[in-house]
């Protein structure tokens, strides 16, 4: 049975690393640490690949652009 992966798991991994990420560059990060097969899922979407994730999470507005690419903050994960 495939892994299913909260996006707050991927917003803590991103801000663990300190790294700055293009879309591609976190979707492979994702994959890498959490499987191909995973899914990933939100307090309000699920079943989600992992680019789907990443889209999901640009348009909510959780990531902030750097000179290298993008970053999230602790303050963007919602507490619910």
């Amino acid at each position: 049975m495939p892994n299913s992966i909260h996006g707050h798991e991927v917003m803590q991994m991103m801000i663990d690393s300190g790294k700055s990420y293009t879309k591609e560059s976190l979707e492979q990060e994702m994959i890498e640490k959490f499987g191909s097969d995973t899914t990933f899922y939100t307090c309000s979407a699920q079943g989600m690949s992992a680019k789907e994730l990443v889209d999901f999470l640009e348009k909510k507005g959780k990531f902030f652009g750097t000179d290298e690419g993008f970053q999230t903050s602790q303050e963007s994960i919602c507490n619910h």
